[in-house]
Parts: C-alpha cells; sequence; structure tokens
C-alpha cells in the first residue's frame, strides 16, 4: 500500500502531468484523496476546475477506448484494476505528435489538458477509472481523433490491438498524417471599435484574436450562451458607457449601470463558469480624488458620480472571477475624437477656450494601454490589479491644452485656466463631478516587467505624428 507523498512528475508532453496519489490502507481496504484541489494545486496541478466526473466501467481485460483529443482538460483516475494510458499531443505546435505512455493504477492520476488525445486500454478485469472535465459534455463538442494503430505514433499497446476489445469508431480513425491539429483557445477583445478596442488590433493582430462590437456582442444581453465560451482562454472587456455628463441622466443612469456594472458582474460568471482570464478596464474615476498622493491599487473605492459608481461596481464583480486583471488606467488618448484633437481644432479656428486647471493627471495613450494588456497576458503575471498610465510629473488638462496650442503653432497663453466650478458653472449642460486627483501608482506593472512611458513625451510623439493629418482634414 502506497502512503508516499502526493507528487507531480512532468512528461514530455507540454501540460500533461503524472501525479502520484498517496494510498492509505489497513485491513479493511484503502482510502485516497481523488481529488483535494488545495493540495493538488499546491503541488503544480492546474486549478481547472472541474463541473463533470465520468465514470467508465470495463468488464474485460484489454478493453480500449480512443484516441481522442477533447476541448477540455481531464483528471484522470483509477477506483479499481490497472489501465494502460497512451497520450499524443494533437495540439497546433513544435510538440504536436509527441507520445507519452504510463501504467496507472489507484496510486496514480493524469492530468491531460485541452487537445491531448488520450486512449485507455484496461489491464485487469473488472476495471474502473473516472475523469474530471471542466466543461458539461455537448453533442456540439468538436473533437479530434487518431487511429489507435498509427504508425508514426507508434504505441506499445500490452494487448495487441488485434486481440482487445475496440468500437467500429475507434478502429476507423484517421493517421496523424491526416489530423487537423486543435487550434489554441482564442482571445475575444469585447468593445472593438472603441479607442482601445482599435489598439489592441494593432498590438494583437489577428492571430487567434478575435473582435466584437456592441453589435456582435451586447453586454447587456444573456451571455451564458452568447459565444462558444470553451473555445476562448481570455476575454478582454474594453467596452464600457464612458459618457461621464450623459451617465447623470436617468436614461444614462439606466445605461451606465447596465453595461459597466451588470454587464462586467456577467463576464466574471463567464470567466468563473469556463476558467477564462478576465482582463477588465477600469478607471480612475472610481476614486473621489481627494487623496494626497498617487492612488495605489488597493486604496479603497470611492467614486463619485454614476459613471465612477458604475465601474467600481463593474471592479468588484471582476474580481470575484479566479482569473482576472483589472487594469486601472486615466485620460485615455486614443484613434477618433479625443481631447487633443478638440484643442487643436479650437487653435486653428483662433479659439480661446477655457480649460480646468486643478484637475491633475497623467494621459494614457491606448496604444501604451494596450502593450500593457498584452505584457500582463504573455508574462502570466499575477493576477489583480494593475494601474496602467503614462509615466512622469503630472499635468492639468490646461497644460496640456498649452502643449497642443504651442504644438499647433499658436499662442498657448490663448488657453484660460478655470476651476472645476467655473467651468461647470458656464457649461451648456449639467456636468458630473470629477476627481482633482487622478495620478495613479505605478509601481505594480513596474514589478511585473512593464515600463510606462512618459506621458509628455508620448504626448510630444503623438502629436508630431497627428498634426500634419489634422491640419490636411482641417483643409
Amino acid at each position: 500500500m502506497s502512503a508516499d507523498p502526493l507528487a507531480v512528475h512532468q512528461t514530455p508532453i507540454p501540460g500533461l502531468l503524472l501525479v502520484s496519489l498517496p494510498l492509505h490502507g489497513d485491513e479493511r481496504g484503502w482510502f485516497k484523496e481523488n481529488w483535494e484541489r488545495t493540495k493538488m494545486t499546491a503541488a503544480g496541478v492546474p486549478d481547472f476546475g472541474p463541473v463533470q466526473q465520468n465514470i467508465s466501467y470495463n468488464e474485460q481485460v484489454g478493453t480500449t477506448r480512443g484516441i481522442h483529443a477533447e476541448p477540455w482538460d481531464k483528471w484522470i483516475s483509477v477506483a479499481t484494476g490497472r489501465v494502460f494510458g497512451a497520450w499524443v499531443d494533437l495540439r497546433d505546435g513544435p510538440s504536436f505528435g509527441t507520445v507519452f505512455t504510463a501504467e496507472i493504477g489507484p496510486s496514480r492520476a493524469v492530468f491531460v489538458p485541452r487537445g491531448v488525445g488520450n486512449a485507455y486500454q484496461t489491464l485487469e478485469p473488472g476495471t474502473a477509472y473516472s475523469y474530471l472535465v471542466n466543461d458539461h459534455w455537448s453533442a456540439s463538442a468538436e473533437y479530434v481523433f487518431l487511429n489507435l494503430a498509427d504508425e508514426t505514433a507508434a504505441i506499445a499497446w500490452p494487448i495487441p490491438l488485434s486481440r482487445a476489445v475496440m468500437s467500429g469508431k475507434d478502429r476507423a480513425h484517421p493517421r496523424l498524417r491526416d489530423v487537423i491539429p486543435v487550434a489554441p483557445r482564442k482571445v475575444l477583445v469585447i468593445g472593438a471599435n472603441g479607442q482601445l478596442g482599435i489598439a489592441l488590433r494593432r498590438v494583437l493582430g489577428d492571430r487567434r484574436v478575435e473582435y466584437a462590437s456592441h453589435e456582435d456582442l451586447d453586454l447587456g444581453a444573456d451571455l451564458s450562451s452568447a459565444r462558444p465560451w470553451r473555445d476562448y482562454d481570455t476575454v478582454v472587456n474594453a467596452a464600457a458607457f464612458t459618457a461621464v455628463d450623459a451617465a447623470e441622466s436617468p436614461h444614462g443612469r439606466a445605461t451606465a449601470w447596465r453595461v459597466n456594472a451588470e454587464g462586467a458582474a456577467a463576464l466574471a460568471r463567464v470567466a468563473a463558469d469556463h476558467a477564462l482570464t478576465l482582463v477588465h478596464v477600469s478607471t480612475d474615476y472610481v476614486f473621489d480624488g481627494t487623496f494626497d498622493g498617487e492612488y495605489p491599487e488597493d486604496h479603497a473605492l470611492t467614486p463619485l458620480g454614476v459613471y465612477g459608481q458604475t465601474k467600481a461596481a463593474g471592479d468588484i464583480a471582476v474580481a470575484a472571477a479566479p482569473r482576472h486583471y483589472i487594469v486601472r488606467t486615466s485620460w485615455v488618448i486614443g484613434a477618433g475624437r479625443n481631447f487633443l484633437r478638440t484643442m487643436h481644432d479650437l487653435a486653428a479656428r483662433g479659439a480661446s477656450p477655457s480649460v480646468v486647471d486643478d484637475q491633475r493627471g497623467r494621459l494614457t495613450f491606448a496604444d501604451d494601454l494596450a502593450r500593457a494588456i498584452a505584457h500582463l497576458l504573455e508574462s502570466h503575471a499575477p493576477y489583480g490589479v494593475y494601474n496602467v498610465t503614462g509615466a512622469g510629473e503630472p499635468m492639468t488638462w490646461a497644460e496640456v491644452a498649452r502643449v497642443v496650442f504651442a504644438a499647433a503653432g499658436q499662442d498657448p497663453d490663448r488657453v484660460a485656466p478655470v476651476s472645476t466650478e467655473e467651468y461647470s458653472a458656464s457649461a451648456a449642460s449639467p456636468t458630473a463631478p470629477r476627481p482633482r486627483n487622478s495620478v495613479l501608482a505605478l509601481d505594480r506593472i513596474r514589478g511585473v516587467g512593464f515600463d510606462p512611458p512618459d506621458h509628455r513625451e508620448s504626448l510630444a510623439a503623438y502629436l508630431s505624428a497627428e498634426l500634419p493629418r489634422w491640419r490636411a482634414a482641417a483643409g
């Protein structure tokens, strides 16, 4: 009877793990912990979130099943008897076709990642083995199959296949040369037509990435069956209702809560149910701006207006997803109409705008924000909240406007600095409260290897690239 400690062993197939399970026994028999989340994840088994258990019972020696690559992860263990297991990597990539075999009994288990073909041959009569999977079986699930007798895999079956008990389907599966490899799971970007969504297209490209606009995926609808979620491993939520002032109106308030809070909560449920990584973009508006210093990620949420309140509610919901990145940013500048373009057009028309001079922050250029998100995903940084803005000395909106005026060849002194109260009093319609201090601490994102560029330098580079196009558009 094995009482050896729990141990996880790597195999030649990436992600396929052979696990030694302690058996505790006496004259009555034995006991084992077949799946114990805390211990096994601490030992190195992925926290794959099983949702269904199946049991296979085989009366005869030589019963052989496979080779099947399924669209979910599996945890295989034996309750009684012994089986010979054979695994072939059928995923697209350099390890395609790699083979691993092992005998497993009650004191061994195997973690099989999605896309790895698996087959089992019973070595004792009355053998029963179980498997946990992290998705519910569906008739629409897409499998990839390999013939048990494939000459390239050349599996040394203990019981020759000519004497094995097999199904007709398993005998007819294709050879390795005819197998279409299992494609990696994809990334889904929601809010693909917004400033950040457009930047993510440039940074992430189209390989393994799908982009969904509001028309493609409505965050206010039922998301449980809105996509074949087993096909994705990551969802980036770049969608939001960002009309800060409109959010204070009755209609805007309802829309902001539906998209920013309820939509984020629905995505968090999907991410938890399907073991997805959820990237959610947050905002400095979750703070009231009264903090004396740079806001750290763990500062208490203190939103002022409806927009900030709905985004804070979304943050809380997303934090419940086991695999989440909340990327908190401020003063985003990207494609389309933005503050810099507006100031340029005012400068070109000879206007002298009044711009608030008591709100401080750092600009965040959408391409830099997209690169930070890509870095978090590619580096497998620890999950949690990360502030991402430009670096360097903060500015006020009036200071930013003066830089634009100067770059446009206009007198920056034409920008009249005003207080937030003065600006609100002169506005044609009611304005939402805004944080005076929007400066976010950047130590954590730097700690995982991403160094945000100085926002003043990024501003100069952005204006240098965009000004010729803006001038041409103005005629």
